[in-house]
């Protein structure tokens, strides 16, 4: 096996040191381990503006350039939420001289040469049925994305074993995002509050906390799962509404 051969198996396994030699892209310690190619299921609840979109986007070009005839799909809310995504894709793509056409089908989508193809959605229900053995299938803003999409793009995964990242910030105590991340099942948890991103300083968060509000901010900068101020009754209350060992009052 030739040097260059070796170095391209090493960067197969490792996307940490690929993204910095190649996208020339330093990954704090939360990014890494998004990047690490190895966790089944993900989710990541993190800030606005920490770097998620460029994160998962040279984690999907990453899995797209080194392994040959792989299918990435990545959705959120809209069709400019997705294309937005691509962009950032098409321009890592670029950076490593891959050469990149549409697929041909599907209107948001990069082919390479070596038969990968990155498609992206809109989180829409009808939209997203008829596409399977999906390596890595990405849920940007995943907390607005409708349940029905979500149960609609999991058995996307059944055959192949993919990967499922979803990210987001909050949005209220309610939805799939929320329910996984409070739940029981298997997934690699990684929270990032805006106090541990060194790149959004310190004065900016204060004067958005003066602006936002407690509740937006700590929603969309802490990270925390809120009641919504027009909900009656917060989710709490709710849940020891149903809860099934109290005796009915008649």
């Amino acid at each position: 096996m030739s040097r260059f051969q070796d170095l391209d198996l090493q960067y197969a396994m490792d996307p940490v040191a690929w993204v910095r030699k190649v996208l020339h892209f330093e990954p704090d310690d939360a990014q890494q381990k998004v990047l690490c190619p190895y966790t089944k299921r993900m989710l990541l609840n993190c800030t606005r503006q920490w770097g998620k979109s460029t994160t998962t986007a040279a984690k999907a070009v990453h899995r797209a350039v080194h392994f040959r005839d792989t299918l990435v799909v990545a959705m959120s809310p809209s069709a400019r939420q997705t294309g937005e995504l691509l962009r950032k894709m098409a321009g890592f793509l670029k950076v490593c001289h891959q050469e990149v056409h549409g697929d041909g089908d599907n209107d948001q989508s990069l082919l390479l040469n070596n038969g990968s193809r990155i498609v992206g959605l809109p989180g829409g229900e009808a939209t997203i049925r008829g596409f399977s053995s999906v390596s890595l299938l990405i849920i940007d803003e995943a907390a607005r994305v409708s349940d029905a999409s979500y149960r609609a793009a999991r058995p996307m995964l059944a055959i192949g074993g993919g990967s499922l990242l979803m990210m987001s910030t909050p949005f209220g105590k309610r939805g799939f995002f929320y329910e996984e991340w409070i739940g029981a099942n298997p997934w690699a948890r990684i929270m990032v509050p805006a106090s541990r991103c060194p790149r959004i300083p310190k004065e900016f968060l204060d004067e958005e906390r003066k602006s936002l509000g407690d509740l937006w901010y700590r929603q969309e900068y802490c990270c925390e799962f809120l009641d919504t101020d027009s909900q009656l009754f917060g989710r709490d209350v709710l849940d020891k509404a149903l809860d099934g060992q109290m005796e009915p009052y008649f």
